[in-house]
């Protein structure tokens, strides 16, 4: 299990303040941690580097133009 003391949490800059938003630590060695926003003590998701990336890439290619 990923330790998570030192992970720094953010959010995109294209969130709101709406508050239904995920925060992710992308600084962790080897692993990408996923949480809710409104829920900090609650459980993360880990995902590895490399899915993290390909997920992101999925994501941006099938996004609108």
């Amino acid at each position: 299990m990923t330790e998570l003391t030192t992970a720094r949490w953010r959010k995109s800059t294209h969130s709101g303040n709406e508050g239904a938003c995920v925060e992710v630590a992308d600084n962790l060695p080897g692993v990408v941690g996923v949480r809710d926003s409104k829920d900090v003590a609650g459980p993360s998701l880990m995902f590895s580097a490399a899915h993290w990336v390909s997920f992101v890439e999925f994501v941006k290619d099938s996004s609108p133009s």
